[in-house]
């Protein structure tokens, strides 16, 4: 409980200058580098755990003097990848669970990162990539930005128990501590790609092969691969009356039918 009660004083009083953010930023940025088996580069090409859970221990080191990782106490912390996330870059939860014996109630964290939108981006479509309102050069800023937010997630689960990046308390301790002016990104999702690169979005017409067999269909949705229906009397009947059935097609397979 003391340990919380530093780390909330800290948060609620302290704002650091914004030439010191951008020295322990950049100083965090090469220390990965430095340290990673698997960040290789700025436009790194693979990423594990580890890599996050260094991050929160450099993060929490540089900015608010390990308090984080002391106020969690025995709580876990644990950090995914996921690839299935294909619109959130981040997502920190706090879960509860309650033991039905001794009706203890235990808490644990996580803060998972969306692989799938890391690697679209700085790969084949060209753009500013803005991320919390801070242009980014490459990939690993664009991963510093993403877990700078997460992390204001997490310290306001450990302080308040919820947390909301569009409420005044979460966007004024991001601006204080990482110069954050948005609480938005802007990477390359899956739909972005598919548009720019192959002319393909939801309710395109569409032609793909699959097993040698030639189909005609029309996009339902995009997430890593294309959902394409294709018009059959055997498949499942949809709202229109029309019986469709169901592929997950990589979008660079499809082409456009006018």
């Amino acid at each position: 409980m003391l340990m919380e009660m530093e780390l909330q004083q800290t948060i609620e009083r302290e704002r650091v200058a914004p030439e010191t953010i951008t020295a322990r930023t950049r100083s965090i940025y090469d220390e990965t580098l430095r340290h990673s088996k698997y960040l290789e580069a700025g436009n790194f090409k693979s990423i594990h755990p580890a890599d996050l859970e260094r991050l929160f221990d450099l993060y929490d080191e540089r900015f608010f003097a390990g308090g984080c990782r002391q106020a969690l106490g025995s709580a876990p912390l644990r950090f995914r990848l996921s690839k299935r996330m294909t619109q959130s870059a981040g997502k920190a939860t706090r879960l509860q669970h309650r033991d039905r014996r001794t009706k203890e109630v235990t808490t644990e964290y996580e803060i998972a990162v969306s692989t799938t939108l890391l690697f679209q981006t700085f790969h084949d479509v060209d753009r500013p990539i803005v991320m919390s309102g801070i242009e980014c050069r490459d990939r690993l800023e664009s991963l510093q930005r993403i877990f700078e937010h997460e992390l204001v997630h997490l310290i306001e689960f450990m302080l308040w128990k919820n947390s909301s990046c569009s409420a005044p308390r979460f966007q004024s301790i991001a601006n204080r501590f990482f110069s954050h002016t948005e609480h938005t990104h802007q990477l390359i999702t899956p739909r972005e790609r598919a548009l720019t690169k192959f002319g393909v979005k939801a309710g395109s017409r569409v032609s793909f092969r699959v097993d040698g067999q030639h189909y005609v269909g029309v996009v339902n949705r995009i997430t890593k691969r294309a959902t394409v229906l294709v018009e059959d009397s055997r498949g499942i009947r949809y709202t229109d009356g029309k019986r469709y059935a169901k592929f997950y097609v990589p979008v660079g397979l499809l082409k456009p039918v006018e």
